[in-house]
C-alpha cells in the first residue's frame, strides 16, 4: 500500500524519467497526464497528434484494480498446495523498477528486458475484507507498456533500479469460475488475475499473493470480489490471515526496502 501517496495529476518528469532509462525518452501527450509517447520515433509523436494510437502502443492504458500481500521468507508447501486446487501458469521473470528518485504517483519498471511499463496510480477505493481470511487495500492504476530492446547499460543494476527475480503462478478468473490459464499484462479481457509468486531480491526471499482485475471500469469490483471470494473460500493453511500490514504494492514494498536511495527511505504517514 503507498502511504502518503496521492493520486497522480501533474505531468510527469519526463527528464528524471529519460536519464534513468539510458536516453529512452517518454513525454505526456498535449491532451493531458497518463497519455505518452515516445520522442525516439517521430511518427508516433506525429500519431499522437493526429489523435490515433502509433502502432502498438495504446495512448489509453489500461485501467486496473488491485490488491496485494508481501510477506518475508519462502513460500511454504503447504501455501503452494493451497493455491494449488486452481489452474495456473507458472512462469519466471526478472524485473527492474526504478527507486530512485522517488516519483510520486508512478510506478515504472522494465520487464524481463523488453518493455518499459509505466503505471499511474488513481487512488484507493477502499478495502478488500474477507472475515477471518483477509483484509487489504485495493488501488487504482492505469498502466501502458512500451516495447524497446536491452538498455544500454553495462552489466549489474543501473543506478536507481532495483531487480526482482519472480516464479510466478498465474490463473485468470470471471465471475463464473475459473478460466484456463493466461499471462494477463494488459489484457484488455474482463475476468481477475490471482498470482502466488515467489521472489528473491538482493539475496531475500520473498513471497507474495495478488489479485488484479482488468475489464470495463464499472466491473472491477465485482470481478475482483468474485475472484477473492473463490480463492478464500477455502481457508489458507495454518489460520493464516492475511492483514492490512501486510498489504502493499510492489513499488510501495520496495520502497522500504533498506539502500533503496535516500528519495526512498523516508516514509509519509498512512
Amino acid at each position: 500500500m503507498w502511504r502518503g501517496l496521492r493520486p497522480f495529476h501533474s505531468r510527469m518528469d519526463t527528464s528524471v524519467l529519460a536519464s534513468r532509462y539510458g536516453g529512452a525518452l517518454l513525454t505526456p501527450h498535449s491532451d493531458g497526464p497518463g497519455h505518452l509517447v515516445s520522442r525516439d520515433d517521430p511518427s508516433h509523436l506525429a500519431a499522437f497528434s493526429a489523435g490515433r494510437p502509433p502502432g502498438s502502443l495504446d495512448t489509453r492504458g489500461v485501467r486496473s484494480l488491485e490488491v496485494r500481500w508481501i510477506f518475508p521468507g519462502e513460500l511454504a508447501t503447504a501455501m503452494a498446495g493451497w493455491f494449488g486446487r486452481f489452474t495456473a501458469e507458472t512462469k519466471a521473470l526478472e524485473d527492474s523498477y526504478l527507486v530512485d528518485p522517488h516519483l510520486p504517483g508512478l510506478s515504472v519498471k522494465i520487464r524481463e528486458m523488453q518493455a518499459l511499463e509505466v503505471k499511474v496510480y488513481h487512488g484507493s477505493p477502499g478495502l478488500l475484507e474477507i472475515a477471518g481470511r483477509a483484509r487489504g487495500r485495493l488501488e487504482t492504476w492505469q498502466k501502458w507498456s512500451f516495447p524497446h530492446g536491452p538498455p544500454s547499460h553495462g552489466s549489474g543494476d543501473p543506478a536507481g533500479w532495483w531487480r526482482v527475480r519472480k516464479r510466478r503462478r498465474i490463473s485468470q478468473c470471471s465471475q463464473g469460475g475459473p478460466a484456463q490459464a493466461r499471462v494477463p499484462e494488459l489484457s484488455k479481457q474482463q475476468g481477475c488475475a490471482v498470482e502466488l509468486t515467489e521472489v528473491s531480491t538482493r539475496c531475500e526471499a520473498w513471497w507474495t499473493l495478488g489479485f488484479e482485475a482488468t475489464g470495463p471500469a464499472n466491473s472491477l469490483r465485482s470481478e475482483l470480489d468474485a475472484a477473492a471470494a473463490l480463492v478464500f473460500a477455502q481457508a489458507p493453511p495454518g489460520g493464516m490471515e492475511l492483514n492490512l500490514d501486510d498489504s502493499s504494492s510492489y513499488a510501495q514494498w520496495l520502497l522500504r526496502r533498506p539502500g533503496a536511495g535516500s528519495g526512498l527511505a523516508k516514509e509519509a504517514p498512512r
